[in-house]
């Protein structure tokens, strides 16, 4: 067998185990968690995860613990207690309420419900149990549940940089997951080749893709189209022309003409005021003037 075959060979073997999730030691401790879950984003996620323990701690107080990530960087996302002989397994006054337990240790249950899945939920996750008072009673899943939440495109912002010169760049930044497909559209036709800079990735966790579009011209409208196989989001930039700067001594038309038309009213007031004293006009309006 070559080299090639015997590393497919293991891969496959990795992946049996980790779909299962189950292991086991000496101490007849075992768990089963389930190696991907995928979630909606704003929409609730349940992490399955169930465990075994020798039969004389069964009656035992317990603890559950939920953490986002492993090791000394990880954060405790869930802790509970069941005291002995109760049924349920209540949690600190300061959990979060976003988590909450969906089985029943009790019954060898510890699956974890998420609230309202945000992209920021993405990671793996270890379920701990402990039996507190006896020793080496806690086992913790070692592989982990991966947690993937997906969306639908969302443009975050929409912006235009550069200068006359130096030419003018439009910039449109998208959140989804997965990745997003972006194009842009230009006033007339689907604007595609060297005008168009390669997505950039900020984060993979994070889901951040940045599309640039060079050489936009002022008075001229540019949507950004961003898609995935959720769905759909789009935004148009319209881009201002440069304000006019009247240079020459001439006035603009426009004012040339208010400029005369207010002219023509005081000649003709000054000339009521100057024709009434000398007895024009009816009496009544001579009188007003008095």
């Amino acid at each position: 067998m070559d080299t090639q075959s015997l590393c497919r060979m293991v891969n496959l073997l990795l992946c049996f185990m980790e779909v299962l999730g189950a292991a086991s030691n000496d101490d007849g401790w075992s768990m089963k968690v389930q190696a991907e879950v995928r979630a909606m984003e704003g929409y609730p996620v349940v992490l399955p995860c169930s465990f075994t323990h020798p039969h004389h701690m069964l009656h035992s107080s317990l603890q559950v613990v939920w953490r986002l990530g492993h090791g000394q960087g990880s954060t405790v996302l869930y802790h509970c207690s069941s005291p002995t002989g109760a049924r349920t397994c209540q949690p600190g006054p300061q959990q979060d309420q976003r988590y909450r337990l969906e089985g029943n240790p009790r019954e060898h249950d510890l699956s974890l419900r998420i609230n309202s899945a945000a992209l920021q939920d993405n990671g793996r996750y270890y379920c701990r149990v402990e039996v507190p008072g006896h020793a080496h009673a806690s086992y913790e899943d070692k592989m982990g549940t991966r947690l993937r939440v997906e969306a639908a495109p969302r443009i975050l912002g929409l912006s235009v940089e550069g200068s006359e010169e130096a030419g003018y760049r439009a910039q449109c930044r998208v959140q989804g997951s997965p990745l997003s497909d972006v194009q842009w559209l230009g006033p007339d036709q689907l604007m595609e080749g060297s005008d168009i800079s390669p997505l950039s990735q900020e984060s993979l966790e994070q889901h951040y893709t940045t599309s640039q579009l060079r050489d936009v011209l002022p008075g001229q409208q540019y949507t950004c189209s961003a898609s995935n196989p959720l769905g759909k989001d789009q935004a148009t930039l319209y881009m201002l022309p440069p304000r006019q700067v009247q240079v020459s001594g001439e006035a603009p038309p426009l004012l040339l003409l208010l400029s005369l038309s207010l002219g023509f009213k005081v000649l003709l007031l000054l000339g009521v005021v100057v024709w009434l004293p000398q007895g024009g006009g009816p009496a009544w309006l001579r009188c007003w003037f008095k």
